[in-house]
């Protein structure tokens, strides 16, 4: 891939005029996590031969997890008040980064379709990689699928890197700070895809500060998702008939509420089994994302093309092996693992 595009076609005052409204569509739906997880479903139900939409509608609930935990039973026991802002304002910008990025793509798609021409040439005035320009058209002709998903994973997880992975800023104050707890103790490196009334698929991230293994996540995530057709469908009516509010009671009710049960003063015990509640144990607290925090503003997204080189090319190769996405057990003893951990941090602090 070459980033000598040729010439491209003449921009117009129309143009123009359409790049100031893919904006201002944009900016409607990058209010918080709730509202953009909302409009990658709605976009994948309009065009779902636009998979990433799907793939970021549930990469996307699960950061809305990972910002209601910070306000959770466990982590407001394990972590500081300052820590665990400094951990959602993480959360919020990449969360937020990867809509304002992708999110003009998909609709400048649609305005490609109702046009019946491509558009794509106006990617950099909406200052979209290069990168993701050539895929567009070259989507545009082929419709292959597999190669646009793929490649909005690289673009999407290449344009964090710079803005927030390498970010000084994060790396002094969550990404080394946080590297056991996110790595070993935590569910924050589980992806969880529900489907059925109570099965979970997906997989887990064991190198977050790596760009090549986000980037061999998403293809995994992907294949997960999509290679095996009865799943996927169940995974899209769960997600259809459960609108995402960032509790994890969307897809545990039985173990979740986002109404804290719990009672000033009694002594934390153990409630969880086997992903279970023992018996006449409350449920765990999981606040909905309203509840949890404030909508923040962010300031304008830093400017510059990731793509540098072309052998970023090579993860267009369909390489996934057979991946079953079985993650259930995995995902139960985290949580035991978790519950376990704030009972000890609150046995000693009342030590010390």
């Amino acid at each position: 891939m070459s980033k000598q595009t040729g010439a491209s076609p003449k921009i117009t005052k129309a143009d123009l005029v359409l790049v100031e409204q893919l904006r201002t569509q944009t900016a409607e739906h990058n209010v918080n996590n709730v509202t953009r997880t909302k409009a990658y479903l709605e976009f994948y139900l309009q065009h779902p031969e636009i998979h990433w939409a799907l793939l970021g509608h549930m990469v996307s609930r699960n950061g809305g997890w990972n910002m209601t935990d910070l306000k959770g039973e466990f982590l407001t026991r394990l972590l500081s008040k300052k820590d665990r802002e400094v951990f959602f304002a993480f959360l919020e910008r990449g969360n937020w980064l990867i809509f304002q990025d992708i999110y003009p793509q998909f609709l400048l798609y649609k305005e490609s379709l109702k046009q019946n021409k491509p558009l794509f040439h106006l990617c950099s005035y909406l200052n979209i990689s290069i990168f993701m320009e050539t895929i567009w058209n070259y989507f545009w002709v082929h419709q292959e699928t597999y190669i646009l998903t793929v490649a909005l994973v690289i673009n999407e997880q290449s344009y964090l890197e710079k803005r927030v992975v390498q970010n000084p800023i994060y790396q002094k104050e969550v990404i080394n700070k946080f590297e056991f707890i996110l790595q070993d103790l935590l569910s924050f490196n589980h992806i969880l895809f529900p489907y059925g009334k109570r099965s979970l698929a997906g997989q887990t991230l064991h190198q977050f500060e790596s760009l090549h293994e986000r980037v061999l996540l998403g293809k995994r995530l992907y294949a997960v998702l999509f290679k095996n057709k009865e799943r996927l469908k169940k995974i899209v009516e769960w997600a259809k008939e459960h609108p995402h509010t960032g509790s994890r009671k969307d897809y545990w009710p039985n173990i979740f509420n986002n109404v804290n049960e719990g009672i000033p003063g009694f002594a934390y015990q153990t409630r969880l089994k086997a992903c279970q509640l023992r018996p006449r144990a409350r449920k765990i607290y999981s606040p909905t994302l309203e509840n949890a925090w404030k909508n923040i503003s962010q300031p304008e997204a830093e400017k510059g093309d990731w793509f540098e080189d072309n052998r970023v090319c090579d993860y267009l190769i369909d390489d996934t092996e057979n991946i079953d996405g079985e993650i259930q057990n995995e995902y139960c003893k985290t949580l035991e693992r978790l519950e376990l951990a704030a009972i000890a941090k609150k046995a000693i602090s009342i030590l010390e």
